[in-house]
């Protein structure tokens, strides 16, 4: 019995000793720069929030965190990255539908990491709504005009998205789907160049998370026909939703949050759930990210894993339902 005791007291102490050190190290955290990886372009949804979430973080953990902005095949390289990083906490990722259930989804063949079991969520920070916005020239004033156009011209709209397997590419393509109607998608190399397309009339239809276009459509660049939620939004009164006008049952929405490696020490976790949270409840970062046209809160790891599992479901259902090739 002794000999069992004192081996129990000899592996007891070796734990002890081992969890020490990360003990140290996660308290010190962090002593260097943060690389914080946006799977998108500058100026996409993702990246206008990340860039407002980054500033406060930075401040509270006394350490910059450094955006960088990995893109292409539909935000699944950038996960890619983050997947394979050292799980230390100075690698984190601002993962949004598209990297985590669209993505992997559109690309099973080249995809390197598992949405699931390489990564462990830290916490949401913004919920999106998509809007559907017009080039302010086109005759469209409604959801039913532009139905009713595309019906009678199959195949002369030109509607631009961010590129495939993007949000605003699968919303696009989903509304389509659901309205019977015929237009050309054309994919762009990113957020930017898919609104600046929209604005100067190259396309005249976009479907689009709001954090990247409430600035245009505030300034009269573009013009807000519906909003993709279940209920209209706050942030543009009087703006209705699709479903209620002229599709009924669409709806289309998105999330940002923080992910980091799996593997990452569980006090590093806990730190960083700390900071996002803090950074959520600023109130000069609420404001600026409903200024964008976000809805801020925040989240358990549970809860956001939990997300995860069931949009992979949905957006799954979506992408098989429009006909969008994988590969």
């Amino acid at each position: 019995m002794q000999r069992i005791l004192n081996a129990a007291l000899v592996l007891g102490l070796t734990a002890l000793a081992q969890a020490a050190p990360a003990a140290d190290s996660a308290n010190a955290y962090p002593t260097r720069p943060i690389r914080f990886v946006v799977s998108q372009t500058p100026g996409s949804s993702i990246d206008a929030m990340t860039r407002i979430v980054a500033t406060k973080m930075s401040e509270l953990l006394g350490k910059q965190l450094v955006v960088d902005n990995r893109t292409g095949a539909g935000g699944t390289i950038g996960g890619a990255i983050v997947a394979h990083a050292e799980p230390d906490g100075y690698t984190l990722f601002s993962a949004a539908t598209a990297s985590q259930v669209i993505g992997p989804q559109l690309y099973k063949k080249f995809v390197t990491y598992d949405p699931f079991r390489d990564f462990a969520p830290v916490s949401l920070f913004a919920m999106t709504q998509n809007i559907l916005v017009v080039n302010p020239k086109t005759p469209f004033k409604s959801v039913r005009d532009l139905i009713a156009y595309a019906k009678a011209n199959p195949g002369k709209l030109n509607w631009s998205n961010a590129g495939t397997g993007f949000q605003s590419h699968l919303a696009g393509v989903l509304f389509t789907h659901m309205a019977k109607i015929e237009v050309l998608h054309v994919p762009y190399k990113g957020a930017g160049a898919s609104l600046a397309a929209a604005i100067s009339g190259e396309s005249q239809v976009t479907l689009v998370p709001a954090p990247s276009v409430m600035g245009h459509v505030r300034a009269g660049r573009l013009r807000a026909l519906a909003m993709g939620g279940e209920t209209p939004s706050p942030l543009l009164p009087g703006i209705p939703t699709i479903s209620e006008s002229g599709v009924p049952g669409y709806t289309f929405r998105g999330w940002a949050g923080v992910i980091v490696p799996a593997k990452t020490p569980n006090a590093i976790e806990a730190k960083l759930l700390k900071t996002v949270h803090q950074t959520v409840n600023d109130p000069r970062t609420r404001k600026a990210l409903e200024k964008l046209g976000a809805d801020p809160l925040t989240s358990t790891p549970a809860e956001f894993a939990a997300l995860i599992k069931s949009d992979w479901k949905y957006f799954g259902d979506a992408i098989r339902v429009s006909g969008i090739k994988t590969n």
